[in-house]
């Protein structure tokens, strides 16, 4: 699923199960131990997937250790991301010497728990789902806005080990092509020979899901696509 909106770069390992012969090495057991069943699954397949991601590039599986933030600590040489929510889970990995940054997220296809809209976002977000919910009632846009904010934190955080809070970063759909832009109202980092400013991104809903990527390819990438 998550394949269909990241560039050929950027290797993709997505599942709806947990798999059982999904294991973990012995200093990713010890930081799970003692968690329940439903975050053990969700740690153990996501990073399932990475290692399977991991294989089909032609890098050795190896453990994936949390960092500061619980942002998962890539082997030197490889970017990625991981994201779960019910019944899905996924990674993704690229060689850095491809891709600068990637984050993923997904979440279920429903509204927004209460509170969540006003929290996540600027009064002209609001104003621009609402001018979205009268032309394409489909969507559960404040959900896919909470999405994509994550998406964009977990692009955002490897290239500044800095917070980025949700109102650090406006985002605009476009229904048409499925993608998104986040502006952002902080100061990021020099990036590529000029200051990162925002960042794009894309979406896809099926299966009672949405996922949302940010990616940003190498220079020489970024310029043949």
């Amino acid at each position: 699923m998550i394949e269909t909106i990241l560039p050929g770069a950027v290797t993709a390992v997505d599942t709806f199960a947990d798999p059982p012969q999904a294991t973990l090495f012995p200093e990713e057991e010890s930081l799970i131990s003692a968690a329940v069943h439903k975050r053990r699954a969700e740690f153990t397949t996501g990073r399932w997937c990475a290692r399977q991601a991991m294989r089909r590039i032609g890098h050795h599986p190896s453990a994936i250790l949390p960092g500061p933030r619980g942002e998962p600590r890539w082997p030197d040489g490889l970017v990625g991301s991981i994201t779960h929510c019910p019944g899905y889970r996924a990674a993704v990995v690229a060689p850095a010497a491809r891709v600068t940054t990637v984050g993923i997220d997904a979440e279920v296809h429903e509204p927004a728990p209460p509170g969540v809209l006003e929290a996540v976002s600027q009064a002209e977000e609001r104003d621009h789902l609402a001018a979205l919910r009268r032309d394409h009632p489909g969507v559960h846009w404040d959900r896919l806005l909470f999405s994509a904010k994550e998406s964009v934190y977990k692009a955002w955080y490897p290239l500044t080990a800095r917070w980025l809070d949700f109102e650090d970063a406006r985002v605009t759909f476009y229904p048409a092509t499925a993608t998104f832009t986040a502006r952002l109202d902080v100061t990021g980092p020099r990036l590529h020979g000029a200051d990162l400013t925002g960042f794009t991104g894309r979406w896809v809903i099926g299966n009672g899901l949405l996922v949302t990527a940010v990616t940003i390819l190498e220079p020489a990438l970024a310029t043949a696509a």
